[in-house]
């Protein structure tokens, strides 16, 4: 087995180790500390106030060239969410009624019109 002082993968274990440990440390300290957590805050803020700021000119930029907005997608999803449900009601009380009527499944309610027309050459006349 190879000496661990000149085994390159022990080496960077070692130095991996190291650094993993000099960067807890550090994370400890800073994390610690009330400027750290104030300007942490800041940081946050500041990032929600710029994804407003660009959502809200964005939705700007959709309606000048006449796009639907992210609002206005998701309510056009919740009513189309809503029809369909509906209508999934008005099926199975079709089905119910068509069940309770003793219709069988595939023939509809209505019978179809007589054929009453018929080809010229059964009827006798000629072209």
């Amino acid at each position: 087995m190879a000496d661990k002082s000149t085994d390159p993968a022990a080496i960077w274990q070692t130095m991996v180790g190291e650094m993993e440990k000099g960067f807890n440390s550090f994370a400890s300290q800073a994390l610690a500390s009330p400027e750290f957590s104030k300007l942490v805050n800041q940081v946050g803020g500041a990032s929600a106030g710029a994804q407003k700021q660009f959502g809200e000119l964005m939705e700007k930029y959709l309606v000048s060239m006449n796009l639907p907005s992210r609002a206005q997608m998701v309510s056009l999803a919740e009513r189309l969410q809503s029809i369909e449900g509906q209508l999934n009601e008005v099926k199975a009380l079709l089905y119910e009624l068509q069940n309770s009527s003793g219709i069988p499944a595939g023939q509809s309610v209505a019978p179809s019109p007589p054929r009453t027309k018929q080809p010229p050459s059964v009827r006798g006349e000629q072209k």
